[in-house]
């Protein structure tokens, strides 16, 4: 048994695809034309995953005024998501030079390097990496 998909709802496909492969370092997997399992809309079926990962993150457009209300929202304002990177400081550097939000300043803890940052949605990140 694994893990094979999570889902995060973004405001739309291209920046969200743009902002997990240029920024975060992601592989886009697959970008299909799909519909919608309720009324058949045209939607797409966006994958992407860190490279060597087996677990994917579907990228799901906003569909409907509930969903929109969701964007940026997927952990209720807690750290939802976590990044473990094995070169800290380049990862944080390239957060930076994308002016990616963060939120406060690097600090170590017992299980390593630690700095929350915003998705392009606006859900909150830890960047983890070794102490």
């Amino acid at each position: 048994m694994r893990l094979e998909l999570v889902t995060i709802v973004v405001d739309a496909y291209d920046p969200a695809i743009a902002f997990f492969v240029e920024v975060l370092g992601f592989e886009l997997v697959e970008d299909s034309p799909s519909v919608t399992s309720v009324g058949a809309r045209a939607k797409r079926w966006v994958v992407v995953r860190p490279p060597g990962a087996q677990t994917g993150i579907l990228l799901a457009q906003a569909d409907g005024e509930r969903q929109r209300q969701g964007v940026g929202e997927q952990a209720a304002g807690r750290v939802g998501f976590f990044l473990r990177v094995d070169d800290f400081d380049a990862a944080f550097a390239k957060l930076k030079e994308h002016h990616v939000v963060i939120e406060g300043s690097p600090r170590v803890e017992e299980y390593g390097r630690i700095v929350v940052f915003r998705d392009i949605s606006g859900n909150r990140w830890d960047l983890l990496g070794p102490r």
